[in-house]
């Protein structure tokens, strides 16, 4: 990756959708080099997709919790992982070091949906063990890594 992808990367991680025509002008360099460094920098694994991203809040759901998972054996996560895939209020999985295994965030329309999911759906999943939540009360601020 030479300074041209990175400054590509960096004008798309700005807008994903600028146009490579705009690129191209920015860069002074052609839409057809920029159409080529983008299919390449997709084909090698830089550039995951473009993703449309939606307010939770204006979406309905005012409620946002960092859950841990701890699990009754560890050797159980895949399965584990499967049925919190089901769970479309669970949006993020992570594995993790430490007392838990997994760590997940979970959005919910108010507190109600939240025990529900929490206790309806998770805790009910075969292997996990225990559960302990952070509400979140906002993102202060979410970027992408940095381009160097």
């Amino acid at each position: 990756m030479d300074n041209t992808d990175k400054e590509i990367l960096k004008l798309l991680s700005q807008d994903g959708r600028k146009p490579y025509s705009e690129i191209a002008k920015f860069l002074d360099i052609s839409n057809t080099m920029v159409h080529q460094r983008v299919s390449k920098m997709k084909q090698k694994g830089y550039l995951k997709g473009v993703e449309v991203v939606l307010d939770e809040r204006k979406m309905g759901y005012e409620w946002s919790a960092f859950t841990g998972i701890e699990l009754k054996e560890d050797s159980d996560s895949k399965a584990i992982i499967a049925a919190l895939e089901k769970i479309p209020e669970v949006i993020e999985c992570y594995y993790i070091t430490g007392k838990y295994t997994l760590y997940i965030r979970i959005v919910a329309r108010d507190s109600e949906h939240m025990r529900s999911v929490l206790y309806e759906k998770i805790d009910h999943i075969p292997g996990v063990l225990k559960t302990e939540s952070l509400i979140d009360f906002g993102t202060a601020f979410k970027r992408g890594v940095p381009i160097v």
